[in-house]
């Protein structure tokens, strides 16, 4: 390859970096504000909250709360304290960083150059901030990632040992106990280690089962019930779920893809082009099953994001003629250029820089004080207003809407709270009442009224 042949790669890595480095200046412009970026970010405070006072971040059956992810999280945000939503943010972002310095290494250990190590990471950062809301967000899922990168760091050290591996899975299994979707990159290391090296694959698979097994007999030990046991909640399935987000990471995942089938079929026996291609087909082919369930977003696609973006920048390293690799490179960044432009006009305005989220955060500064008002309990659909109103936590309305559609729980209780008229305010993330059953909808009209409405949410007290 010549000097002259890398300047169409540096300026893409350059040109995409300072997209990145915007992108990541509104984060930071956002992080602090106390309005509702997802769902997710109260609910992941109240359970953060619940380990660092209670012990547990795990209700009771009876509660109406449900947590249905590992404790690792919970424990850690509540260890570092203060404002659980906004530590969160920090720790997302702090952990984005990470998987990006860490994605960086490994493309490194792969072969790649400085640059094509760069362009891989930034071609995932910059996937993230077009397709998700995960960078800057209160959720463990890119915590996960870090810790798991760890994981993948060592297994790529060379020479590899038994010893090595053990430590490995360790990483590994911490990672799961983070987030429970983190288990296609050990699949894909133990995959690939059995490929290379048979030895050292089955001492990197046992080892696993090994922490794993010990891992589930410390959490039965701590909170009285199995894990899975624990993560097995009720969850519907639609296949409409998966043309909705296909829509949204298609655009960019399509040219990585073929950028992966390329370097499987041309390079297929070198052992990183190999890692990439089985790390790929594992990550996409789960990540889209996984995203027919109600309530899962694209972080089940993380992990193919990753996996694509390392493939990039080993495939622009493994090719070598002068004009393949510009040609490669502008193809690459094409899809994110149409991305940007998707995006809508609100990005070019001074208020989106200056003044992010300004109206949101007025709105959510007078619901929260409206929620902080009521003369008692509440009920919210989106936690974090609840979270910041001071108030308990009362109910999960999503899962408690997916255990009723799913008939393994019964609406008896709410519905006697309701009628009972136990909550002092209730808010709904429509302008319609959350009622997942008949008697749910009856209840609420009987005993509720409607105190505010506007075009996100919907405010009820008791009549």
């Amino acid at each position: 390859m010549t000097s002259r042949n890398d300047y169409v790669l540096r300026i893409a890595v350059i040109a995409i970096g300072a997209g990145c480095v915007v992108g990541i200046i509104h984060v930071l412009g956002v992080i602090g504000l106390r309005v509702p970026l997802d769902p997710n970010e109260g609910w992941n405070a109240y359970f953060a909250q619940a380990a660092a006072l209670h012990g547990s971040p795990y209700p009771a059956a009876s509660s109406l709360m449900t947590n249905n992810y590992p404790p690792l999280s919970f424990y850690f945000i509540g260890l570092v304290g203060g404002d659980a939503i906004i530590t969160g943010r920090i720790v997302a972002l702090i952990s984005f960083m990470a998987v990006a310095m860490m994605m960086s290494v490994a493309a490194r250990r792969m072969g790649c150059t400085r640059t094509e190590a760069a362009f891989a990471v930034l071609l995932f950062a910059s996937c993230l901030l077009l397709t998700s809301d995960y960078v800057g967000m209160d959720d463990p899922q890119l915590l996960g990632h870090a810790v798991a990168m760890g994981g993948l760091l060592v297994t790529l050290l060379e020479p590899r040992s038994p010893r090595t591996m053990v430590m490995a899975a360790l990483i590994f299994t911490v990672a799961f106990f983070i987030k429970h979707n983190l288990v296609l990159l050990p699949i894909t290391t133990g995959a690939w280690l059995l490929l290379l090296d048979r030895r050292l694959g089955v001492t990197f698979i046992i080892s696993g089962l090994i922490f794993l097994l010990i891992g589930m007999g410390i959490f039965r030990e701590a909170f009285g019930t199995g894990l899975f046991t624990q993560l097995a909640a009720p969850r519907l399935y639609h296949a409409s779920n998966i043309v909705a987000a296909m829509r949204v990471w298609l655009p960019w995942a399509a040219v990585p893809t073929a950028g992966t089938v390329l370097l499987a079929v041309l390079w297929r026996r070198d052992r990183y082009a190999m890692f990439c291609a089985i790390y790929a087909a594992t990550a996409a082919g789960a990540g889209i099953f996984f995203l027919g369930g109600d309530g899962v977003d694209v972080n089940a696609l993380f992990d193919a994001d990753i996996a694509l973006s390392l493939s990039a920048g080993v495939l622009l390293n493994r090719t070598v003629r002068d004009v393949s690799r510009p040609v490669l490179a502008l193809i690459y960044v094409l899809p994110l250029a149409i991305l940007v432009f998707l995006l809508g006009p609100d990005w070019r305005t001074s208020d989106y820089w200056l003044h992010p989220m300004e109206d949101d955060t007025a709105a959510a500064r007078s619901e929260i004080e409206l929620i902080t008002n009521a003369k008692g309990p509440a009920i919210c659909e989106m936690l974090s207003l609840c979270y910041w109103a001071s108030k308990p936590a009362e109910a999960d309305l999503f899962n408690l809407g997916q255990q009723y559609a799913k008939r393994v729980r019964s609406d008896a209780a709410f519905v006697s709270l309701l009628d009972h008229r136990a909550f002092a305010i209730v808010e709904f993330e429509s302008p319609s009442e959350f009622a997942p059953t008949t008697r749910i909808a009856q209840s609420l009209a009987r005993n509720y009224r409607v105190i505010r409405r506007d075009d996100d949410r919907l405010f009820m007290a008791p009549r």
